[in-house]
Formats: C-alpha cells, sequence, structure tokens
C-alpha cells in the first residue's frame, strides 16, 4: 500500500458510496414515480445501461487521453446527473430521473477501471493484492452509502432530493482524490502502431471467455438480488431503515473480504476461490428462501456480497492473464461492457420478478446463472489440469 494505491482505494469508497445510495433509493423513487410497478427499477437499470454504453468508448478514451484525466471527467459528470436527478425528484418527472441516471453511468463505467489501474501503481509481483485492496476502498461506501440515504432523505421538502445532492458533494472530494493521485506517464500509442490482438482474438482464449463470464453473471446476480432488496423489503412491511441496514451489510460483505481476497489467490489460485464465491452464492439463496425476517434479509445479503467479491475479485485476476499491456484497455472494457450489459438486464428484471412475481420466484430464477458460472469454472479447471503422460507412450 502506498499514497496513491491509498487515494485510489478512497476514489473507489467514493464510488461505492454513490453506487449504494443509488440502490437504496432509485428503486423506491422509481415506485413512486413510475407510471406502472414494474418500471420501479428503470432508474437503476438507466445506471447500468449507460454504464455498458460507456465502457467501450471510456476505454477508447483512456487509451488516447490516460488514467488520471478520464476519471477527472468521469467525476465532473457524476456531478452533473446527481443535481439533474435532483431536479427529476422536485418536480416528479419519472423520464427525466430515467435519463439522469443513464447519464451517470459514464461516471460508473470510468470508476470500474479503478480495479485496473491500481496494480499500475505497485510492482507486478503485488498485482493481485492491488486489485484487491483498491476494492476494499468500496467499505467507506458500506457505512457512508446507506446511512446518507436516511440522514438525507427528507433534508428537502420532497423526500430523497437531499440525498442526490449529498452526492455532489461526494463526487467532488473523489474528484480532489484522483487529482492527487500520480499515475504512470501516460504515452499515446502513435498514429498506425501496432496495438496488439484484435478484440476477436482475445475473446476466443477459454481463460479470457470464463474471466468475464464469471464477473458478469456473479455480478448480474448480485445486482439482481441486491436492487429487489429495497422493494421486497417494503413489500414485507419493514421500515426504510432496516433495509438500509441490510444494504449496509451487504456492502461490507462484498468489500471486507477484499482485504485478504488477493491473498488467498495468490497462494490457491483464481479459479478455487471463484468456485467458493459460487457456494456463496447458492447459500444466499438458500438463506432468501428460508423466510422473510430482517436478519434473513441481512445474512442472505451480506453472504451474496462476500460470493461476489470472490467471483468479481477472481475474475478481475484472471483476465490480467489474457492481455499483453498494450491489449488492456480493449480487453478491460470488453469485460465493463459485458459486466454492465448483464446487469442492465438483471436490474431490469429485479424490479419486473419482484414486483410481479414475488422475492421467491426471484431466488429461485438467480440459480441458473449461478450454476451456468460453476459449470464454466469446472470447465477451465479441466482446460488447465496438467496431462499425465500416457504409459504406452513411455519409453522402455
Amino acid at each position: 500500500m502506498n499514497r496513491h494505491l491509498l487515494l485510489l482505494s478512497l476514489c473507489q469508497g467514493l464510488f461505492l458510496t454513490n453506487n449504494v445510495t443509488f440502490i437504496a433509493i432509485n428503486g423506491l423513487v422509481g415506485l413512486a414515480l413510475a407510471p406502472v410497478g414494474w418500471m420501479a427499477t428503470l432508474p437503476i437499470t438507466g445506471y447500468v445501461l449507460g454504464a455498458a454504453l460507456s465502457a467501450m468508448p471510456v476505454s477508447r478514451m483512456q487509451a488516447r487521453i490516460g488514467r488520471q484525466r478520464s476519471f477527472q471527467i468521469g467525476l465532473l459528470v457524476a456531478m452533473a446527473s446527481a443535481a439533474s436527478c435532483a431536479a427529476a425528484v422536485s418536480y416528479g418527472s419519472f423520464w427525466l430521473l430515467v435519463a439522469s441516471t443513464l447519464v451517470a453511468g459514464f461516471y460508473s463505467a470510468n470508476a470500474a477501471l479503478y480495479r485496473f489501474a491500481g496494480p499500475e501503481l505497485v510492482p507486478a509481483a503485488f498485482k493481485e493484492k492491488a486489485i484487491s485492496l483498491v476494492l476494499a476502498g468500496g467499505i467507506i461506501g458500506a457505512f457512508i452509502g446507506p446511512n446518507l440515504a436516511s440522514a438525507t432523505r427528507t433534508l428537502l421538502p420532497v423526500q430523497f432530493a437531499g440525498a442526490y445532492l449529498a452526492l455532489i458533494v461526494v463526487a467532488g472530494i473523489a474528484l480532489l482524490a484522483v487529482s492527487a493521485i500520480r499515475f504512470p506517464a501516460h504515452v499515446p500509442p502513435p498514429p498506425g502502431s501496432d496495438g496488439g490482438r484484435p478484440l476477436a482474438e482475445l475473446a476466443r482464449q477459454p481463460v479470457f471467455v470464463v474471466a468475464v463470464m464469471a464477473a458478469a453473471l456473479g455480478y448480474g446476480v448480485m445486482n439482481l438480488l441486491m436492487a429487489a432488496t429495497p422493494i421486497a423489503m417494503q413489500q414485507c412491511k419493514h421500515p426504510f431503515d432496516s433495509a438500509a441496514l441490510v444494504l449496509e451489510w451487504h456492502v461490507l460483505g462484498m468489500f471486507v473480504p477484499s482485504f485478504f481476497t488477493g491473498h488467498l489467490i495468490k497462494r490457491f489460485g483464481a479459479l478455487p476461490i471463484m468456485g467458493v464465491g459460487v457456494l456463496l452464492n447458492l447459500v444466499c439463496v438458500a438463506v432468501a428462501l428460508s423466510g422473510v425476517d430482517l436478519m434473513q434479509f441481512l445474512v442472505a445479503l451480506f453472504v451474496l456480497g462476500v460470493g461476489w467479491n470472490f467471483l468479481y475479485t477472481g475474475g478481475s485476476t484472471l483476465l490480467t492473464q489474457a492481455y499483453k499491456p498494450l491489449e488492456k484497455n480493449r480487453a478491460q472494457g470488453a469485460m465493463d461492457f459485458c459486466v454492465f450489459s448483464t446487469m442492465a438486464v438483471s436490474s431490469f428484471a429485479s424490479g419486473a420478478l419482484v414486483t410481479t412475481q414475488g422475492w421467491t420466484l426471484l431466488n429461485l430464477g438467480s440459480l441458473a446463472p449461478i450454476a451456468l458460472v460453476g459449470c464454466a469454472l469446472l470447465w477451465l479447471a479441466r482446460q488447465h489440469r496438467p496431462r499425465l503422460p500416457d504409459p504406452a507412450q513411455a519409453p522402455r
């Protein structure tokens, strides 16, 4: 850990503060403003859809202008979109809220690359730990996000308008922090230079396929259940403060393990740790199906967070084996495009399913992508298994 990695971890924490606040309030604001109930999570869908649409352009922008300037532009967009969200709530405009969160996705696409910028600030031998430590900054969001949403939701006459305005301050602090980081000097590729293998060739590698699948589906399942939780808890007559508490523990589960996930991956390898992540997702579903008391919501979401951490950190680390330095922006942008596209589908599905089919069927539906990730990990493990020599072919 050095000063620049610490500041980047702080930026990750402030990014998660924005995310957790969005998750805590966007579904409820959407439920209040949407023309029909199943559209309640469209503001959350807009956020991740905006990130999916921005993922590849952001990766190209970082290749041209460097990490720091791209991160700064993303934070300026975050401030503008938060102000627009506050205006949308104040005027009761559902579609302005959706459009504002769509624009905010540009910030999300930028900040998602913090984890890949971390290894550039440390020696190569510590890349697993750098990714993990940057993600550990999300603990800040675990404490600040839900409490910020609770403390500011009635700050202004229109409920939740104050929470969106508070996010402008959060992004402003992150802008100061990212401006103080000394990233490696950016050298844009000269015109006509070899940019490495095309994306189609990168995507044919088994390691690339499994890394992207695990990160995307792991994030999709997590987002499916997390986005629906405040609505499901409201349907079960739990107060908003209880939903905020559950989200706080969920985000702690997402990021507290980051202090040791990097060590575990370095010792045991990415695939075994990702396999544990799949098992934890199954435990989450089992607990969620056991009842709808506060403690069951809390335990299920906490375990879900830990499972996500193992899959996402492991997948991000695994991806670094699939590209050369010249290909990093292309590969990282492709992974995040897949992650955010999957999240867009899952966030929309969460609102539609939880309001029409209920919490139980939502959890049962999540078993299919969890099983798919488990099968993909087993397949890659078999691909990498060393083959024993055939005794019949041994020299006599």
